[in-house]
């Protein structure tokens, strides 16, 4: 006889937006990261806060030509559709009337209960969908790590990361790789 270990079943983005339209979910927080269900934390006040400081924050950098979406999803492949607090797409707003971007040119994670999720397998992920700028609002540590240059890695969540992770402190400001000529305080992005 042969032992054969069992496996989770994997679910599709399209299995999964049935899943949403049935009301199986019953207003949860939840994501699709590689084929599993993640029941996301609620937010909490300084969460949304540092949510909207850097909505706003980037839509001052970001105008024509660029959209800044706040808790927007992101259609990396047939088994992801993660829903960053913040991400800034190329285009116009209505070029996603149909269809959530596919990728994104600066991913904001705002991160307290979730700061190990982000920085491993939220990071894995978006390394894996080439997202070039990766920056986690630390709440907890007060403070921005960014993390660019997306590679594959072994031993890493997908088998990708970053090779580059820079921490800002709130004295300091960092610059969107999408907008070189600009910077961001950090102090901008804390509640």
């Amino acid at each position: 006889m042969q032992l054969v270990e069992p496996k989770p079943r994997l679910w599709r983005r399209d299995e999964y937006h049935r899943m949403a339209e049935a009301g199986i979910f019953n207003g949860q927080r939840v994501e699709l990261i590689e084929g599993e269900i993640v029941e996301m934390s609620p937010q909490g006040g300084p969460h949304f806060t540092a949510v909207a400081l850097a909505e706003e924050t980037l839509r001052r950098i970001f105008r024509q030509g660029y959209v800044v979406r706040a808790q927007g999803l992101l259609s990396l492949g047939e088994l992801s559709e993660p829903e960053p607090d913040v991400a800034v797409v190329s285009g116009a707003i209505r070029d996603y009337k149909e269809a959530h971007p596919t990728t994104a040119l600066l991913v904001v994670e705002i991160s307290d209960s979730t700061l190990t999720f982000d920085r491993g397998e939220k990071a894995g992920l978006y390394a894996k969908a080439s997202i070039l700028d990766y920056w986690i609002v630390n709440l907890i540590d007060r403070q921005v790590e960014v993390r660019r240059d997306p590679a594959p890695m072994a031993g890493q969540s997908y088998g990708h990361s970053y090779k580059n992770i820079t921490i800002f402190t709130p004295a300091e400001a960092v610059s969107p790789l999408a907008a070189p000529q600009t910077t961001v305080r950090v102090a901008d992005l804390l509640p």
